[in-house]
């Protein structure tokens, strides 16, 4: 089973280590730091500047449909939808991923064999993760052998805050043995959270238990990926990497519908983890309609006219 970085391997020897470490990590300024996600988002982008932040926006989306009457037509449908968002523009960006639930995962992967489109497959009981370890990497199991390349699970929030740290960190130790060469994201659900202490903690939890990514939310509750939690999550891979020298991405989801939403994020992005982590394989938008609004704003940058939501699919 893997283990936790070298330089905290004393920080996760028992709970009561975890802890300690935990709540020895400094206490965010909440009004800090939501005062600085406001002021990053307020950064004008020129048009050359946009057009590149439109593509690469593009490029890292998790093309995701997480309902309950998901079906292998909307799942095929939405698969070709991200290897080739507008078939009136060959040159545009192809998607990250696509995002199914785990009965999905095989049809998502037929549909994109050959393209580069990684499949995600939520996981652990996701979005609540009410259930046994046994059942959750089951879960996980199935998801890999349908061919996920990536993995999103969710922690158990009822364990964190009641203070069950080390629950919690080996949970996703196992979680991450089950993936196997796919890739894990750990889905925090910041809005549960309820401080930004805990996203702090959590955020060290799952970098500790060797998440590839932290992933906000599930885009199932009130409050999902906001400027000031995802500036908090930016900041502890920036210092987790700092003093580890290992990288893990960051994937805010849920609540990003739009092309200026989009850019205040990769605002956030680059001026605080870095231009390291500009990049799809290091920072993603779990996300839904951010698509076409993108679509329609590249169309508008590329033509002059703005061709409006009928000239887009409906996924």
């Amino acid at each position: 089973m893997p283990t936790t970085a070298p330089a905290f391997s004393d920080a996760t020897a028992s709970d009561s280590a975890l802890r300690r470490f935990l709540f020895g990590l400094p206490g965010v300024d909440a009004v800090g730091l939501e005062a600085r996600a406001a002021s990053l988002g307020t950064r004008s982008i020129k048009t050359t500047a946009k057009a590149y932040a439109i593509d690469l926006a593009i490029s890292m989306i998790d093309l995701t449909t997480l309902e309950g009457a998901d079906t292998p037509g909307k799942v095929r449908a939405l698969a070709a939808k991200a290897v080739n968002p507008d078939p009136t523009d060959r040159t545009t960006p192809r998607t990250a991923a696509v995002c199914v639930y785990p009965d999905m995962a095989a049809t998502a992967a037929a549909a994109l064999a050959g393209s580069g489109v990684k499949v995600a497959s939520v996981a652990t009981a996701f979005p609540a993760g009410r259930a046994a370890l046994v059942v959750k990497l089951a879960d996980v199991r199935d998801a890999v052998a349908a061919g996920a390349d990536e993995i999103d699970m969710v922690i158990d929030r009822g364990a964190f805050l009641s203070g069950r740290f080390l629950k919690v960190y080996e949970e996703i130790l196992a979680v991450k043995a089950e993936c196997g060469a796919a890739r894990l994201k750990v889905i925090f659900e910041t809005g549960e959270l309820s401080t930004y202490d805990n996203i702090r903690r959590a955020s060290w939890i799952g970098m500790l238990a060797g998440a590839d990514f932290i992933k906000t939310s599930t885009g199932k509750v009130a409050t999902n990926a906001t400027p000031a939690n995802t500036l908090l999550m930016l900041e502890a891979v920036r210092d987790f990497r700092a003093q580890t020298g290992v990288q893990i991405g960051v994937k805010p989801a849920g609540g990003i519908r739009t092309t200026k939403d989009a850019v205040k994020f990769l605002v956030l992005v680059n001026e605080t983890a870095g231009e390291d982590w500009l990049d799809p394989h290091w920072f993603r938008f779990g996300a839904s309609s951010l698509l076409n609004d993108l679509l329609m704003q590249r169309q508008k940058l590329s033509t002059g006219r703005y061709s409006g939501p009928d000239y887009v699919t409906v996924d």
